[in-house]
């Protein structure tokens, strides 16, 4: 006669896997394992998988708070890092699977067998299925938008080789012991009946890269004979600045991005850009200051990323015309109306900061900096979440910039303090001391020094001169900036 193995007494089974004995004490406990994972499993004594279930489980959190930025400037900085967010993307995406297998598999194992009638079969796996896609739904939403932040910056901060960024630059120190960081703004007007691509808006930033605080310059796009740095190759092409013979118009400021590249290509060496390399020095040669960085924002695709984040608020104090020639006589097929906070769509976002009739090249450049202060403002976290697949979309396609992904997380920071302060904005128009016709370029060096080197004020008067714009984006009903 055989005898019991150790442990168990005579007339008694070693308890085994079992089922739940109603539909509904089943859902109960599959509910439980997706908050749980492994619940269900120990409860129908598979204690090993429920064990490694809960485990995978506890890891899974562990990670995910330690991996989940906790303030504003984390969450930014792992924004712009394409390995990190394609990592967190992968690990998120095969937990979320393993959670969904351990949630089915839990309701497999503990339904009664016979499972009861048919649709209540029917109605708990559907249960099953909805609970799933409640959890998965908003966890693979975010999955995907961060595989799209991954595309734009591969896109956008690749590939750009450039033949005038600053040397000895590394993440670990981004501004190579320097107290400023100078970036060119440039609105790049292409089009259909337009050969090329002319910058009619150039705007320098220069950041004090320890505090934040910005100072923006607004360049005139006829500004002539824009002298380059002495120790350029395109100095001794110019050794009297950018002039020659012909149209004046191919002279300008704003020609040098199309024109350059077609007149000495390669001058400056290999770049995936040459008309961005040649008018960072032009603007040196014009304002004293190196320019370590351009972005370039493509007005074809402007108003797509204006729409992309939902309009813009800006105030509008004179008529600003829709189309419409001065020069040619013909007339405008509409106006954006005066008034304080105006909404404004791409469309008219577009022709709010290009509009011409009527209006100086002053004007303009107002307007534009109005517009790129109203993005700005826009561009909240919470919008930008809500937005994120209309503005990557639109993004990838409008923008572009020499500044490289290894540098994002440091421009971050930077761009965070930035905001913490009230710019100062000078903006280069005609004047009795400087005329863009026949620039006074010592004058403009000393205007640029002058502002770098004095406080932000917090109230300014209305500018006149190269004097500080600060209030051309506030409400004075008639008054046109």
């Amino acid at each position: 006669m055989s005898m019991p193995p150790y442990g168990i007494k005579p007339g008694r089974r070693k308890a085994g896997p079992h089922r739940c004995d109603s539909m509904l004490h089943a859902l109960g406990w599959t509910l439980l394992s997706a908050v749980v994972p492994g619940a269900g499993f120990l409860h129908s004594r598979r204690q090993r998988l429920g064990g490694a279930a809960l485990l995978v489980g506890v890891i899974g959190v562990v990670w995910a708070v330690l991996a989940m930025p906790h303030t504003k400037d984390e969450a930014l900085s792992l924004a712009v890092d394409p390995a990190r967010l394609t990592r967190d993307a992968v690990v998120t995406t095969v937990g979320l699977a393993l959670w969904a297998g351990v949630v089915v598999a839990t309701f497999v194992v503990l339904r009664p067998r016979p499972a009861g009638r048919r649709w209540q079969l029917m109605g708990a796996t559907a249960f099953v299925g909805a609970l799933c896609l409640v959890v998965m739904a908003p966890v693979g939403l975010v999955v995907r938008d961060a595989f799209a932040q991954v595309d734009i910056v591969n896109k956008v901060f690749t590939h750009n080789q450039t033949a005038t960024r600053p040397a000895h630059v590394t993440a670990e120190d981004p501004w190579n012991g320097r107290d400023r960081v100078n970036v060119l703004l440039l609105g790049g007007d292409s089009g259909p009946n337009r050969e090329g691509t002319r910058t009619d808006t150039m705007m320098l930033a220069s950041l004090d890269t320890r505090t934040g605080r910005t100072v923006t310059f607004g360049l005139p796009r006829n500004l002539m004979d824009v002298p380059f740095p002495a120790d350029s190759p395109l100095h001794a092409a110019y050794p009297n600045g950018f002039t020659g013979p012909g149209d004046p118009g191919s002279w300008m400021l704003n020609a040098v991005y199309r024109e350059v590249p077609i007149l000495h290509p390669h001058i400056l060496g290999k770049s995936a850009d040459e008309g961005a390399d040649a008018i960072k020095q032009a603007v040196e040669g014009a304002t004293g200051i190196p320019v370590d960085y351009y972005v370039l924002v493509d007005f074809t695709g402007f108003r797509s990323l204006v729409d992309a984040i939902g309009g813009i608020t800006v105030n509008v104090n004179v008529p600003v015309a829709i189309n419409g020639q001065t020069d040619a006589g013909i007339p405008p097929t509409g106006y954006i109306e005066p008034g304080p906070d105006q909404h404004l769509d791409g469309f008219h976002a577009l022709w709010y900061a290009r509009g011409r009739y009527g209006a100086d090249d002053y004007q303009r450049m107002s307007r534009q900096r109005c517009v790129i202060n109203a993005i700005i403002d826009q561009a909240n976290p919470v919008n930008l979440l809500r937005r994120y697949r209309a503005l990557a979309s639109a993004g990838s396609k409008v923008v572009s910039t020499d500044i490289p992904k290894e540098l994002l997380p440091a421009f971050v920071k930077l761009a965070l303090k930035s905001k913490d302060h009230r710019a100062k904005s000078v903006l280069f128009r005609l004047s009795a001391d400087f005329s863009p016709g026949n620039p006074d370029f010592d004058y403009m060096h000393q205007v640029v020094q002058k502002a770098l080197a004095a406080p932000v004020k917090r109230h300014h008067h209305a500018p006149s001169t190269a004097q500080d714009d600060q209030d051309a984006c506030a409400y004075h009903p008639g008054q046109a900036y």
